[in-house]
């Protein structure tokens, strides 16, 4: 029977996972609502896979799987998130991720990925082409979007959510002048005047 470990700061979404992977013949042996509890509990019970959410407290998803890459050798992780796929499948990937699924989708969905990714195949949806051809603004902003760190890419998360510098620092565990200096990069990177701006770009690419 495969082990599972559950980790989604939403209560009522780590219930819905547990029942629907139980009904399935997992044994779910832990659950964690936060990125070092995540990190401490999937090297203590050593499960067969971790279903991960990417927006969580204390430690974010990208920086679990690279935390857990190598120290927990054989663990797989799928990443069942609400983030923009086209941004965060190639970077769930590049950390080392198994897989990668939308909260949006359906339970049978989440129940094929895991499976499959226990197998030991990988499953990421394709990244999907537009037949019509972006312009050159869209273009432009995906390329600088690309061009942010991990990091950079959950501090603009958090500033669109309207999280003051002391609130994102508390999250993530990272001191406020920390936080101010990537808000200045992000900024930078993004070629953005105002905070106004950096929300708007961020809405119009998904990544609100």
């Amino acid at each position: 029977m495969p082990r599972v470990l559950i980790v989604d700061d939403h209560p009522f979404i780590r219930a819905g996972v547990k029942l629907v992977l139980s009904q399935e013949g997992f044994e779910v042996v832990g659950e964690a609502e936060d990125g070092t509890s995540a990190v401490r509990m999937a090297r203590e019970l050593l499960p067969d896979l971790i279903i991960l959410d990417i927006s969580i407290p204390r430690l974010d998803g990208l920086e679990v799987i690279g935390r857990l890459n190598g120290v927990t050798s054989g663990i797989k992780v799928l990443a069942l998130t609400s983030q923009s796929a086209e941004c965060f499948a190639p970077r769930c990937l590049k950390a080392g991720a198994s897989g990668f699924i939308s909260k949006s989708g359906d339970l049978s969905e989440l129940v094929r990925a895991a499976k499959s990714v226990l197998a030991g195949y990988t499953y990421f949806p394709a990244v999907a082409v537009n037949s019509v051809r972006r312009t050159d603004m869209d273009s432009s902003e995906a390329d600088r979007i690309a061009s942010l760190s991990d990091r950079e890419l959950l501090i603009l998360q958090y500033l669109t959510r309207g999280l003051s510098n002391k609130e994102i620092g508390d999250s993530i565990l990272l001191s406020n002048k920390t936080i101010s200096t990537y808000k200045a990069r992000v900024i930078e990177k993004l070629n953005v005047k105002t905070l106004v701006d950096l929300v708007d770009l961020a809405r119009r690419n998904g990544l609100s």
